[in-house]
């Protein structure tokens, strides 16, 4: 198996679970909840190397796995659907996609809303009035409220790299320099 047929896999699996989830909140009119929610369970993931451990590692049991996700489910309050569905991945051995499924999670819940995600790259961090200015300038572009995911990547130099769906715009400094670069080598 090759690694693009695994990240189909693990993808189909998390489209499942996402799915489940988000038909059974949206019936219960809890999706703030659960966007709530994801918004802690991606910090969670992206602060714990134990918990990324605990998802991925084959060490673990199912039962261990079973429990201690269901421990960090409860102590984190998440909603009773996001504590099932966790549970049952533990219990299928399924963890390893927590990741993707919190990804599609959000990406229904955006659709769901009318938003869109902008993957933002900087070389230094956005402020608050950089962030809401890109949110509505990319809006008039979109015709859908924008909701900005924003990393830094002093690589850049400078200027930003933004997708949106299929589209990215690239206006770094980095970028521009390799242009030239090529520019040159053609001239030479």
């Amino acid at each position: 198996m090759d690694v693009s047929e695994s990240a189909s896999v693990s993808s189909g699996i998390a489209e499942r679970y996402a799915t489940a989830v988000f038909e059974i909140v949206k019936e219960n009119k809890n999706l703030p909840k659960l966007e709530a929610n994801l918004d802690d369970l991606s910090a969670a993931l992206k602060d714990s190397a134990d918990l990324r451990d605990l998802l991925a590692s084959p060490v673990y049991t199912r039962e261990a796995q079973g429990a201690a996700i269901s421990a960090i489910a409860k102590k984190m309050g998440l909603i009773p659907a996001l504590q099932n569905a966790l549970a049952l991945m533990a219990s299928k051995r399924r963890l390893f996609v927590v990741p993707h499924m919190v990804t599609r999670l959000r990406e229904m819940i955006a659709t769901e809303k009318g938003e869109v995600t902008a993957e933002v790259t900087s070389a230094t961090a956005l402020t608050d009035a950089q962030t809401k200015s890109l949110a509505e300038t990319l809006k008039k572009q979109v015709g859908k409220d924008v909701k900005i995911n924003a990393t830094v990547d002093e690589k850049l130099i400078g200027g930003l790299v933004v997708k949106v769906g299929s589209k990215m715009i690239d206006t770094s400094i980095r970028s521009k320099l390799n242009s030239l670069q090529n520019a040159m080598k053609e001239v030479g």
